[in-house]
């Protein structure tokens, strides 16, 4: 991964200008109905979808509250679709409160998925006031130092940014309850090498981590009292990236909101299959889910 630093720019102009990415209209469109409906500060964008600038597959949102976290175990996911000139416009919407996420981003909570997730690129692409957008950007920017600082405590004592990016990634999905084939952080390199070229300098720097540069090559100076402190910060929250996670799956196995339309979305697309929503269906989609797995296999037997 190539660096290429600009010495005037900071981990703060950085996060600006990366969640000032190119949106489609259309995108941005959906992201203002979903902040309207449920009274947003802000809403992101990210995903596949952000990079490659489609509107097939599903868009992903998180969409940002005011007030206090009222759910227990968040995010709260829903599944929403939209008609946009004459195309049915699908999206995944992740819904949390701000202050919440600003928490989780900074890594005061025991949770990893917020900064692992948004170290990563995202687009601001609704907030309501500046204020809001200054919130989540600054939510970024913790991210991408929360995300650095336990990329140096674990990674080589002296590597590449990407090095130190692959060990970090390579440990959050181990410590989570995912399904991602080995080796999916270097996926995530390849992919946004341009997001990712130059940022753990920046982070470090605004995290206050001394480091020397040698060409590529990075060498964090980190006391060993600080990396102690890190690594068991790291160890608490190893322990309960799982289960926390599995947490979720099953809240989510009851609450997603459109789980039925999303299903059968899903199911139509990979099979060919349709898949009838009926009121039942709609309303209690593991109850139904036996008698649509029965029709499917007899379509795979027959295919029409």
């Amino acid at each position: 991964m190539a660096e290429t630093p600009d010495h005037h720019e900071t981990l703060a102009s950085r996060i600006a200008a990366s969640l000032d990415a190119p949106i489609d209209p259309a995108v941005r469109a959906f992201a203002e109905v979903l902040a309207s409906e449920q009274g947003a500060l802000a809403v992101l964008f990210y995903g596949s979808n952000l990079r490659t600038r489609s509107l097939e597959g599903v868009l992903d949102f998180y969409v940002l509250l005011p007030g206090e976290q009222r759910e227990r175990i968040w995010p709260r996911v829903s599944y929403h679709e939209r008609s946009h000139e004459g195309q049915t416009l699908r999206a995944k919407v992740a819904t949390m409160a701000l202050s919440t996420f600003v928490e989780a981003a900074a890594g005061e909570l025991a949770d990893t998925t917020i900064w692992a997730r948004f170290v990563q690129p995202s687009a601001l692409v609704w907030s309501a006031d500046a204020a809001a957008r200054q919130q989540v950007e600054e939510a970024i920017a913790a991210a991408a130092m929360t995300a650095a600082r336990l990329a140096v405590a674990i990674g080589p004592v002296t590597g590449t940014a990407e090095d130190y990016w692959r060990a970090l990634f390579r440990a959050t999905y181990k410590a989570e309850f995912r399904v991602e084939k080995p080796g999916r952080e270097n996926d995530i390199l390849t992919v946004n090498q341009g997001h990712f070229a130059g940022l753990l300098p920046l982070a470090l720097a605004a995290a206050g981590v001394s480091f020397r540069r040698e060409g590529e090559r990075i060498s964090p100076s980190l006391a060993a009292s600080e990396q102690r402190r890190i690594r068991t910060w790291w160890k608490r929250r190893q322990r309960l990236g799982k289960p926390l996670n599995f947490a979720r799956l099953a809240k989510a196995s009851t609450t997603f909101e459109g789980a039925a339309r999303y299903a059968a979305w899903k199911i139509e697309r990979h099979t060919g299959m349709p898949v009838e929503i009926t009121p039942f269906r709609e309303r209690h989609p593991i109850l139904s889910a036996p008698k649509v797995l029965w029709d499917l296999r007899k379509h795979r037997k027959n295919p029409r």
